[in-house]
């Protein structure tokens, strides 16, 4: 990268370009609407970086971030904790959260299993997921992963591991989004929708 600016500018949009989403052009853009807008942008952004570095935790029962441990999630005793969700990452468990879809407990893989990449059982927080559900208050186990191959292989590989468990293993349902129309969609979805059908 040519240096255009001084150190200091260039290493903030370095870092800005590790970010997901954002390549160097729009990690350019971004550092340069920051320092343009210092009081209601830079300003503020910092001051929630650090609170957030200094405050925010994994939660040692599901895997989440908050800033307490337990997390809201797991100390709230509202929710059904016979019922936990298994979820690839947090912004899954935050997509689940806005959807206002389920009402139990949660558990955070931390990825999923892939041969190419090296991750395997002991990289992921499987085991703890055995024990919560073979600890006797768990009578579900709802498998909410990504439909790729990844994701499947991991599902499988839960599957297996929760047979002993004396629970419910179960998975989303995959097929035709709301709104989803037919020739938008590709093969796998199609062929999934038509074997999860269920009465109208």
């Amino acid at each position: 990268m040519a240096a255009s600016a001084g150190p200091e500018i260039e290493r903030l949009i370095s870092l800005l370009a590790k970010l997901p989403g954002l390549g160097p052009r729009s990690a350019r853009r971004a550092a340069l609407a920051l320092l343009k807008r210092r009081e209601q942008l830079l300003n503020p952004l910092t001051d929630a970086l650090s609170e957030a570095a200094r405050r925010v935790q994994t939660c040692q029962a599901c895997g989440s971030l908050d800033t307490q441990d337990p997390c809201a999630i797991c100390a709230d005793g509202h929710r059904d904790s016979a019922l936990i969700c298994v979820v690839e990452e947090v912004g899954a468990l935050w997509a689940m959260e806005r959807a206002s879809a389920f009402r139990g407990r949660y558990h955070v893989l931390g990825g999923l299993l892939s041969a190419l990449d090296g991750v395997g059982p002991d990289t992921l927080r499987v085991s703890s997921l055995v024990d919560r559900a073979s600890a006797g208050a768990i009578t579900e186990v709802i498998l909410a992963l990504p439909a790729t191959v990844d994701g499947q292989t991991t599902a499988h590989y839960l599957a297996e591991r929760l047979a002993g468990a004396g629970v419910s293993v179960t998975m989303l349902a995959r097929g035709v989004p709301v709104g989803g129309e037919l020739d938008w969609l590709d093969d796998g979805t199609i062929a999934q929708a038509m074997r999860a059908r269920r009465p109208a």
